[in-house]
């Protein structure tokens, strides 16, 4: 009888050992058209994002007392109308609008974090239109995506699926099944673990049964690994003034939406009193930028910008006879410069991972007073007063521009479909 009481523990012991069963939790938000901020008023986000935070609040979206975290994934996505790396640019900052509330709120170690860009979604609008019957010309719809993540796609894939049946199956996408592949989603996977029931190696008396249970051993969640935000600036100096011997240096900084802040300063004070040849200039300007076009909107600090700039410059040009001197000598500092203020337009262009070559014409006011004067005997003999009053270009740029920051560099090659 004692024998068999043991070898029925050990059956009911080999039932309990412990096992894993992987689950997961997920949630998904919607964008609008060409967005990548999360707004709460649009769609269910609102209602999203409380989930998120009332589940991270409690830890339940990580860990409880039987889970272990597995894997984090986050997925960014767009709908096919746009250029494609517009699109791969839109689902990248996507998958970091939601990823970046999550991770101002859990612990993750980036070895458990997995991003996925998709770009125009594709795989995404087939299974849409699988799904909805509604979908005029469906098969033929069905067969066109087929033929598009074919290893051989058609040359133009969005504008074949535009003029596919006159444009009706893509009136009825466009309204009906695009708006659900704007969207960001993020799982999390882990292990879903029981305890193991422990038979003591000793013998046991009846009655009484004294059995226990080990804790359950939960994995170690790592500290979390810090990944950076994206951040957006360049330095840069301007080749047409380094041709000029006017050393300089500017830098922009991106603040969002497709607006920048732009600062520069020169300085060359060469002299040379023996033979009366002096080329200096100092000054700089502040300004303001908007970005444009697609080439904006894919990658911010490249493709076209207008802006705003004003700044402060003065200058002593003499080269062996009479000398132009700008601003009055031995005044303030606003005394001492002339000032210019203008509209610019300029056209950024990525050469490298890391570079860019900036194109840019201003055209302004420039207003202030200068000085004529002959060199004689190492002093200036001044000669005449001038006010200046100029409208026309005032600023020009050939700018070598280096890209520095976090996700601020040119994908020269590749990109989705």
């Amino acid at each position: 009888m004692k024998h068999c009481f043991f070898l029925l523990l050990s059956l009911i012991a080999g039932n309990l050992t412990s096992h894993a069963e992987i689950d997961t939790d997920s949630v998904k938000v919607h964008f609008r058209v060409s967005h990548t901020e999360i707004d709460p008023d649009f769609r269910n986000n609102g209602a999203t994002l409380d989930s998120i935070f009332r589940k991270l609040a409690t830890d339940s979206l990580l860990t409880g007392p039987t889970r272990q975290l597995k894997s984090v994934t986050v997925t960014g996505a767009a709908s096919p109308e746009g250029s494609v790396e517009f699109n791969r640019r839109l689902s990248e900052k996507r998958a970091h609008a939601i990823f970046d509330i999550f991770r101002e709120r859990a612990s993750v170690s980036d070895s458990l974090t997995h991003f996925n860009y998709l770009g125009r979604d594709w795989q995404g609008l087939r299974l849409a239109v699988e799904a909805d019957g509604n979908v005029p010309h469906r098969q033929e719809v069905i067969d066109l995506i087929d033929q598009i993540c074919s290893p051989q796609p058609p040359a133009h894939p969005l504008e074949a699926l535009k003029r596919l049946n006159g444009g009706q199956p893509y009136a009825y996408l466009l309204e009906t099944l695009f708006p659900e592949l704007r969207a960001s989603r993020l799982v999390v996977e882990y292990e879903r673990l029981y305890p193991q029931l422990i038979i003591p190696d000793m013998p046991l008396s009846l009655p009484g049964l004294n059995a226990g249970c080990s804790p359950v051993a939960m994995k170690e969640i790592p500290a979390p690994v810090r990944t950076c935000r994206p951040f957006y600036m360049g330095l840069k100096t301007n080749l047409l003034y380094d041709a000029l011997l006017l050393p300089n240096i500017g830098a922009e900084f991106y603040i969002g939406r497709n607006w920048s802040l732009t600062g520069d300063w020169m300085y060359g004070w060469w002299d040379r009193n023996s033979t009366h040849y002096y080329w200096r200039a100092y000054g700089g300007t502040l300004g303001v930028r908007r970005w444009f076009g697609s080439k904006a909107d894919a990658k911010p600090l490249t493709g076209h910008h207008i802006g705003l700039f004003a700044g402060v410059v003065t200058y002593d040009f003499e080269l062996g006879h009479g000398g132009i001197m700008g601003g009055l000598p031995h005044g303030t500092l606003w005394d001492r410069c002339n000032f210019i203020s203008g509209v610019e337009y300029g056209y950024s262009l990525p050469v490298a991972r890391r570079l860019n070559i900036d194109f840019t014409l201003g055209i302004g006011y420039m207003a202030g007073k200068y000085l004529k004067y002959e060199p004689k005997d190492n002093f200036y003999v001044w000669q005449s007063t001038h006010k200046l009053r100029w409208i026309g270009p005032t600023k020009a740029e050939i700018s070598l521009v280096w890209l520095i920051g976090c996700d601020n560099y040119n994908r020269m090659k590749g990109g989705d479909r």
